[in-house]
């Protein structure tokens, strides 16, 4: 596959010069974003606002950036991200949305709407094939952000404890997917119901379409009958009382090639961009309550029309630099009985796992990891 072109500009600025979000403007005008038609077009933005407790997201300034790139073309930008399959403070979109505004996201601040994908509940998506998929064929994305006509990815690219990193493969595959694609994408199993939290409600019962929840009159709990449950997911949206959970049982690198599946059902067939900034490089997700010091140095920006090369080259750049003292990355290292694995991220999170990512995401045509890297 032909090599595809990265765009990279750091993050140095000079007394009284450009501030970071222009740099953020420039690097994308130049890698090409303006060739997208966006004249009356609906524009997906998708980031990730941020768990409530952790401030190693993306500033909304750098949102603010795109979007007003995005009007200056003429389209009509909107913020969004898809619901939580576990318990926090995105699960359902009041929530989602009042951490969104907590972390700094708001109208006013980023300079459009914030919509989350997949509705109130996270059951508000829509089947798209995968072309190709070997682990999917059917990928459930939240609604508006196939509604979309153009989709931009802004990832804040960082460590990950089970997928090694999280760049823009995940921000999409993962992110865009509604509660029971992310699911989906987690667990090859099928939910429990803690009676504890059961309220006996029967919404749950109304989502399932296979006969796989089972009411109880005399205990006024409901149950799961494995023989016609099909793990779908659904049913964990439709739980205001977080009865029903999965376990993240699958291998890493299971996980990893259905989000490369999940990646290319949402960029296949129409016009994409992608950004990714290597800047509070945290050992852990955005989704946790909290965030250990940086592992990594803050590395710069990076945009293409290819995911795939984008990871490539964040991955390159982070692998190249060196660890930052006093981080869960240097602790590892400095421990005498720790195996070095001569791999950043496999050193900060033993137990994850990147290459499969990638190596999956080449096969099935989501783009090349083979880049030119292009410096502003």
């Amino acid at each position: 596959m032909a090599e595809s072109k990265v765009y990279f500009t750091d993050f140095r600025t000079i007394a009284f010069g450009d501030s970071l979000p222009i740099k953020l403007k420039k690097l994308i005008r130049k890698a090409g974003i303006g060739q997208i038609d966006m004249d009356g077009k609906f524009v997906a933005i998708k980031m990730h606002f941020g768990e409530l407790g952790n401030i190693s997201y993306l500033r909304p300034n750098y949102a603010k950036a795109v979007a007003d790139v995005v009007k200056e073309l003429g389209g009509k930008p909107f913020l969004t991200d898809c619901n939580t399959m576990y318990p926090g403070s995105r699960k359902n979109a009041l929530e989602h949305l009042e951490c969104a505004w907590e972390n700094g996201f708001t109208p006013l601040s980023v300079g459009c709407p914030v919509i989350i994908g997949d509705g109130l509940k996270g059951t508000d998506d829509v089947a798209v094939p995968v072309v190709g998929g070997e682990y999917v064929k059917e990928a459930k994305i939240g609604r508006a952000v196939m509604d979309a006509d153009v989709f931009i990815s802004l990832t804040h690219f960082k460590g990950h404890e089970m997928t090694g990193f999280g760049g823009a493969i995940k921000n999409i595959g993962m992110g865009c997917g509604s509660r029971a694609g992310k699911t989906e994408q987690h667990s090859s199993g099928k939910p429990s119901i803690s009676p504890d939290r059961c309220r006996g409600c029967l919404r749950c019962q109304r989502e399932c379409a296979n006969g796989g929840l089972v009411f109880d009159q005399q205990t006024r709990k409901m149950h799961v009958d494995h023989d016609h449950c099909v793990g779908c997911g659904r049913c964990l949206g439709a739980c205001n009382f977080d009865a029903i959970s999965f376990d993240n049982d699958n291998a890493n690198e299971v996980l990893n090639c259905r989000m490369a599946e999940y990646t290319k059902a949402v960029v296949h067939g129409r016009p994409s961009f992608h950004i990714s900034l290597v800047v509070d490089v945290s050992p852990n997700c955005d989704c946790h309550c909290e965030n250990d010091a940086p592992i990594l140095p803050d590395l710069g920006m990076f945009a293409s029309f290819d995911p795939l090369a984008l990871d490539q080259a964040c991955v390159d750049a982070c692998l190249a630099a060196t660890p930052m003292p006093n981080s869960q990355l240097s602790d590892h290292l400095a421990d005498p009985g720790f195996h070095d694995h001569h791999d950043h991220f496999t050193n900060s999170s033993p137990e994850s796992e990147w290459r499969t990512c990638l190596e999956h995401a080449e096969k099935i045509g989501l783009g090349s990891r083979k880049y030119e890297l292009i410096r502003v």
